[in-house]
């Protein structure tokens, strides 16, 4: 038992600290997935080492450092928990009325097609986007440009492939090659009946892990490129959305942030993990939103499985120009952050080097 609390020990421990070196190699990274495992592991070795083993100078220790893990842990997510308290909208007569967005990961070889579809009718989403669509999806797709008559479509069979339909109006619709030709992002200028304006950016950048990108470098430069795009532009009201290939608390998700200052809806109301969709256990938040203070979230909630390995995010909202209650939940850049963000960017391109990259400007 001894034996097994103190290796099990010794690798959570590491599992802990290994993201706090910032290499964008995919095994630094990959950690940053498993906060919610790792924690919960570590408060049952924790737990389970008063019980059996005996005590000792190297067990203190080991105790010792297992706390010093878990209160850094359960630090870095208290606040995607409800016990932490944000400012909520209050009911007000210059808000639009309420619109809904869902995004999704329908995973190109899924051909489960019906079961999208209907969850499509089934909460009839004002705006809808699917990545890893490709020409079987688009095909697919096309008994619902009825209802979703304004669209813009990028299928490929690279599993980068990105659709967005909407029941609202275009007035400008755009699709970006940031980093790399074969990875698009769209950007959708969009107007409500009531004459709103809001913009949509459908993003899916590659994730690093062993089976596909060696490094973060291209997830990385890809949202960074976005949001300093954003900042630059200065959109009245914004919505980032899609499948980041990364979580809230890493460093890339904190810093296009703090780049586009913008704000993360899922702080205060929860984790909101949406893969993989059929372990529960192994369940990490990587389908991301964020959005300007003008843009006021009421819900923000992971749907049913649809056949994919992720699950639906979707979200209700209204716009709010004038209201500037939530600017205190807006962080911005540090010194020197600037430089670090463009270096990224330039690493994202450089890595992408044997390939033709289209920069959107």
């Amino acid at each position: 038992m001894e034996a097994f609390y103190f290796t099990t020990s010794l690798l959570l421990i590491f599992f802990s600290l290994i993201p706090l070196i910032q290499n964008q190699f995919w095994f630094f990274r990959v950690f940053d997935f498993l906060k919610i495992q790792i924690l919960f592991l570590q408060l049952i070795i924790f737990v389970l080492g008063f019980i059996f083993i005996t005590y000792s100078t190297a067990f203190i220790i080991t105790q010792l450092i297992l706390t010093a893990c878990i209160i850094w842990e359960i630090a870095l997510l208290y606040k995607y928990t409800t016990f932490y308290k944000v400012n909520t909208i209050k009911n007000s007569e210059i808000s639009s009325k309420k619109h809904t967005i869902l995004s999704t990961n329908i995973y190109q070889f899924n051909t489960e097609y019906k079961r999208f579809t209907d969850l499509i009718n089934k909460y009839n989403p004002d705006i809808f986007i699917t990545m890893e669509s490709n020409q079987k999806w688009d095909s697919a797709l096309t008994e619902l440009e009825k209802d979703y008559p304004y669209f813009q479509k990028v299928p490929l069979e690279n599993t980068y492939g990105i659709h967005l339909y909407s029941k609202l109006k275009f007035e400008k619709i755009k699709t970006h090659f940031f980093i790399s030709n074969d990875i698009p992002s769209i950007e959708a200028n969009l107007v409500t009946e009531e004459g709103y304006k809001f913009t949509v950016f459908a993003v899916h950048p590659p994730p690093p892990s062993p089976t596909e990108e060696s490094t973060s470098k291209e997830r990385d430069g890809e949202l960074l490129a976005i949001a300093k795009y954003i900042k630059n532009q200065n959109f009245k009201a914004c919505i980032v959305i899609g499948d980041f290939n990364n979580v809230a608390w890493g460093k890339s998700s904190i810093l296009f942030k703090k780049t586009s200052e913008m704000i993360d809806p899922r702080i205060g109301r929860g984790i909101i993990s949406t893969y993989h969709a059929k372990y529960k256990l192994l369940r990490f938040p990587i389908d991301q939103m964020f959005h300007s203070i003008e843009i006021f979230v009421q819900k923000l909630i992971a749907l049913e499985n649809i056949g994919s390995d992720h699950l639906p995010l979707y979200c209700e909202f209204v716009i709010n120009y004038k209201n500037d209650e939530q600017l205190s939940q807006v962080t911005t850049l540090e010194k020197g952050d600037m430089q670090e963000v463009n270096q990224m960017i330039k690493n994202g391109i450089e890595e992408d080097g044997d390939r033709e990259t289209i920069v959107t400007q």
